[in-house]
């Protein structure tokens, strides 16, 4: 009953459209619990990554300082890709068309090797997940683009290499796109999950044909629309949601 409840809660959020307190809410799948946020198209969402001077943003207060000189806000916002200890991206990175990183198609070391990994798109009509060798093999029409992985589902299937019986469990943060690429629907598991069960949430519980991991154990969440902003060590690619300052919602 609780995860019919909150499905229909999300939906409504899709309907409204709008960035509101109510773009990040609680979603339960599988006696999991996660915090799931949305943007649509039309909304301003952006990839960040240095500042104007070139330096790293690497935090989330960071980004919200900068955009207050134009009387900007984040919406919510959350870490959006793998990157190296100086915070560069790991792979493909994209910000308003132009490349700070090219796109890696070779398999390699850790999770972003684990192929098929993909790339998140933010185009100026709506979103994508693309699998790299899709990528690579045409132009997606990207403004923003960062690279990630493993994929989570891919047509509507889980990543072949994700295990149900796994026992590494962290908390995880990735995105998925409606089919139809008008809706992007980031989440974050609220306790630590494995990369099946991760899956499976995109799939089964939000119906979504296509998803991508963003990070996992780093995984980071700002929503001041239900009161939270978590925080460590800098980060290197931010995804955020602006909005103007006045139409903010910021819970109590």
């Amino acid at each position: 009953m609780i995860r019919h409840v909150v499905r229909a809660g999300l939906a409504s959020l899709w309907l409204a459209g709008g960035a509101t307190a109510d773009t990040c809410a609680k979603f339960a799948h599988d006696e999991q619990s996660y915090t799931v946020c949305t943007a649509a198209t039309g909304q301003d969402l952006r990839l960040f990554l240095n500042d104007a001077d070139g330096a790293a943003y690497g935090s989330f207060a960071r980004v919200d300082a900068a955009l207050g000189a134009s009387g900007q806000v984040l919406a919510f916002a959350m870490n959006a890709g793998m990157y190296h200890r100086d915070r560069s991206p790991v792979g493909l990175y994209q910000e308003r068309g132009e490349q700070a990183m090219r796109l890696i198609t070779s398999a390699g070391p850790g999770n972003f090797g684990l192929l098929p990994n993909g790339v998140f798109c933010i185009r100026d009509d709506g979103f994508a997940v693309v699998e790299t060798t899709d990528y690579a093999g045409g132009d997606p029409g990207c403004r923003d683009a960062s690279q990630s992985g493993p994929m989570l589902v891919i047509d509507g299937a889980l990543h072949p290499r994700f295990l149900e019986n796994s026992d590494s469990r962290y908390v995880r943060n990735g995105v998925g796109v409606s089919a139809d690429g008008t809706q992007a629907v980031f989440a974050i598991s609220d306790g630590p999950v494995t990369f099946h069960e991760f899956g499976r949430l995109f799939r089964d519980g939000l119906g979504l044909p296509q998803a991508l991991y963003f990070d996992g154990n780093i995984s980071r969440l700002h929503a001041p629309g239900i009161g939270r902003s978590d925080w460590g060590l800098p980060m290197g690619p931010i995804v955020g949601l602006v909005v103007d300052i006045d139409a903010a919602g910021v819970a109590d």
